[in-house]
């Protein structure tokens, strides 16, 4: 095998929740490219992933199926992952993405929005990554690669008002490296990627709060661009790191060096 080929996704299946814009769109991208044969973007809102799922057929030879799911709702969750692997050989890659946030003062944020974000974020990824790995552990073989944050390393600037967005990146991190000493022994690699700050809708508004602060603290001088997460997301789910697990990687521009 040539050195570059190990990065490639020739032949293989991932499933990517809130894969219709975003990061998760642009991971989606990234593995159309690295030569992915087939792509499932799911999130709750279909349109969004029937788009980004339409650009990627017309550009790239890879097969593209969209999916409306709820990762909060067990029975959701289970359903679709039921459908997906009835329409494919294997599944054999998992990216966490789906998120969600809320800026409000810790002492004044109401229990729904807490509810609201740790559901999403962690036990999302909980439910997504029991359904999917139940399917892997079968096989033998797969990689799960969760979408944290570097807001999830410790505490967060002043200007970020997103207590339960941080402490459900916290518990990411914590349950990847877990479920990777769990599942390590179903041969599953279970890893984490860690943005910085990425110009997302979701994000638009606390990076312009922010962005003396951002701009003073990332030592590359820049936000992340269009690309800057695919070589990472490429990089776990590829052969290249079929002897990593465990692992956090930041992708923020130098900030978490600080």
């Amino acid at each position: 095998m040539k050195q570059m080929d190990l990065f490639r996704l020739n032949g293989k299946t991932a499933i990517i929740t809130g894969g219709g814009r975003g990061l998760g769109a642009q991971i989606a991208e990234g593995y159309a490219k690295a030569g992915i044969q087939t792509l499932i973007l799911c999130s709750r809102k279909i349109e969004s992933c029937e788009a980004t799922a339409q650009q990627l057929k017309d550009n790239y030879d890879v097969t593209v199926f969209s999916y409306a799911c709820d990762v909060t709702n067990e029975e959701n969750v289970k359903q679709v992952v039921k459908d997906i692997s009835e329409k494919v050989e294997t599944i054999d890659i998992l990216v966490n993405n789906s998120g969600a946030s809320w800026g409000a003062n810790f002492l004044e944020m109401p229990k729904s929005a807490w509810d609201k974000v740790v559901e999403t974020n962690l036990t999302g990824t909980f439910l997504m990554s029991q359904a999917v790995g139940t399917i892997m552990a079968k096989q033998q073989s797969g990689v799960i690669l969760n979408i944290a944050s570097i807001a999830g390393f410790g505490g967060t600037p002043p200007f970020m008002e997103t207590v339960a967005y941080n402490a459900s990146k916290a518990g990411i991190i914590a349950f990847t490296k877990d479920l990777a000493v769990k599942l390590g022994k179903e041969h599953i690699r279970v890893n984490a990627i860690a943005p910085g700050f990425f110009p997302t809708k979701m994000s638009s508004a606390l990076i312009e709060h922010g962005k003396e602060y951002i701009q003073e603290h990332t030592p590359l001088g820049r936000l992340g661009g269009e690309e800057d997460l695919m070589g990472a997301a490429i990089f776990f789910a590829s052969d290249a790191s079929r002897y990593i697990t465990g692992a956090i990687l930041p992708v923020d521009g130098g900030m978490s060096a600080y």
